[in-house]
């Protein structure tokens, strides 16, 4: 019997990394998708690849879109300040100036073309509602409604070849569990890149919500975070 297909979108951070190392672990075939969208921490391109190659992926992928085009984020708009110390980063309201408008939507359908011409009925992402920065595409109501799309809207789905799944394994996941989980299947987070701003030698802030999530889940697990910072990282 053939090995399953999976299509993974892999960013190069701590979180689609150990997605990745999840799909591997439960025997999938996995084929992993990066974008390159404008952002301004294009150094997690330079880490995806990394990771993909260290977590045996069959093939690695990497899109050029433009969504800095439309800009309204601090991710793809260098004129809007990225936040750094925020406050209250546990139950957060507010959706933060990072959201970079309907991002996932775009990558999930770039990833379930993908799919569809692999022949492909699994596709793995790598959001968190527990641990994150409060974005609404990262939520298992949007999961569901989106694979929801992919079973109306795609030719295999419709003339019965199968059933597009959508797997959301850290979904739930602190981040300590998620560092805790991906250490046991032998992700090398040093590959991987979390921060929203780093400096020009590609070293993270320390301050921004991806990085203070990060350093807090390293501390939780009880595992020395192991990048470089420009901070002194207590």
């Amino acid at each position: 019997m053939a090995q399953k297909r999976a299509v993974i979108l892999l960013s190069g951070g701590l979180d689609s990394a150990t997605t990745l190392a999840v799909a591997r672990s439960e025997g999938y075939r996995c084929y992993a998708l990066t974008f390159a969208y404008g952002q301004r921490h294009k150094r997690e391109i330079d880490a995806a690849k990394k990771v993909a190659q260290s977590l045996g992926a069959a093939e690695h992928r990497l899109i050029e879109i433009d969504l800095a085009a439309f800009g309204g984020s601090a991710l793809t708009d260098p004129a809007i300040d990225v936040p750094k110390d925020r406050t209250g980063l546990d139950g957060l309201i507010q959706i933060p100036l990072t959201y970079v408008p309907a991002r996932n939507t775009i990558f999930l359908s770039y990833t379930l073309a993908w799919a569809e011409v692999l022949g492909a009925f699994d596709i793995f992402i790598g959001v968190n509602s527990t641990d994150y920065s409060g974005y609404p595409d990262c939520r298992a109501e949007f999961i569901a409604a989106f694979e929801k799309t992919a079973n109306l809207a795609t030719a295999a789905a419709v003339e019965g070849k199968g059933r597009y799944n959508i797997h959301t394994p850290i979904i739930k996941m602190t981040k300590a569990r998620i560092i805790l989980a991906g250490t046991k299947l032998g992700v090398d987070y040093s590959l991987t890149h979390s921060c929203y701003d780093p400096d020009e030698q590609g070293r993270s802030c320390g301050k921004c919500d991806s990085c203070r999530l990060r350093l807090k889940g390293f501390a939780e697990a009880g595992i020395e975070d192991p990048i470089e910072y420009q901070i002194e990282i207590l």
